[in-house]
């Protein structure tokens, strides 16, 4: 009988412990959703959350103390300082209802493609509560900035989303023939793709971006700010959303 008793009582232990392990997950995905942030002395009013896997490593404070040869001018990021929130949010309407998203990512970057997608689709999900502003951030060489130019070029167009998702599909080639048969594909002049990528426009918003990456210390991709807070790296879409909720209930115009 004591024997019965302490098997019955060792299963009703390991139940326990089976059942404990299945709910760990859902445990932990309601906690990943409550994110801690840290305030930016600089540019003042943001704050941060560190994310997860990146093309180029971590958040770095020290980013930018260093001297960097990459064509920006001091003038630029002058510029882009003194009218931070319009550089970061110019494709979004000011309204207090929506929530402001910048998107760094680079063609090379695997992480960005799924952080791409899970942006477009919670804007979609959420009718209009969040609004993207996406910015090309070349950072693994010369294929990169051609692919960045192209998806710009594109974007003039009204077809930047539908661009990358071709791009994705097809290992990228910078010739002409291949840019024409992307265009038709997504349903845009070719021509006219390949002249903007190399126009000055295209070029001011590369720097733009370049600018703001140097400003918020960004040395990797992916990267974004979600209102005033600032992420380096792929983030949970639990967390994601809380950021989201956050900005919206502090009101992130009080960055700007």
């Amino acid at each position: 009988m004591t024997s019965r008793r302490s098997t019955l009582a060792f299963l009703g232990v390991a139940a326990g412990v089976v059942v404990g392990f299945q709910a760990l997950p859902s445990l932990l995905d309601r906690f990943s959703g409550l994110p801690e942030f840290e305030p930016l002395a600089n540019p003042e009013g943001f704050r941060r959350i560190t994310g997860g896997s990146s093309s180029s490593g971590a958040f770095d404070p020290f980013v930018g103390l260093e001297a960097q040869d990459d064509g920006l001018r001091a003038e630029t990021i002058a510029a882009v300082e003194a009218d931070l929130c319009n550089a970061l949010y110019a494709d979004v309407a000011e309204d207090p209802s929506t929530v402001p998203i910048a998107s760094f990512s680079d063609y090379y970057c695997p992480y960005c493609r799924v952080q791409m997608r899970r942006l477009a689709d919670i804007a979609e999900q959420l009718d209009s509560g969040v609004a993207i502003s996406w910015h090309e951030l070349p950072l693994l060489g010369e294929g990169s900035d051609r692919a960045a130019r192209a998806a710009l070029a594109a974007k003039r167009q009204g077809a930047y989303l539908a661009f990358q998702q071709a791009l994705w599909t097809t290992p990228f080639q910078p010739t002409c023939d291949y840019l024409l048969r992307l265009s038709e594909t997504v349903g845009i002049d070719g021509e006219r793709l390949i002249n903007d990528m190399q126009s000055q426009d295209v070029a001011e918003d590369l720097m733009v971006s370049k600018a703001l990456s140097r400003i918020f210390g960004f040395i990797g991709t992916p990267a974004m700010v979600v209102g005033g807070t600032v992420i380096q790296g792929e983030i949970t879409d639990a967390v994601l959303r809380s950021v989201i909720a956050i900005e919206l209930d502090d009101g992130w115009q009080r960055i700007c």
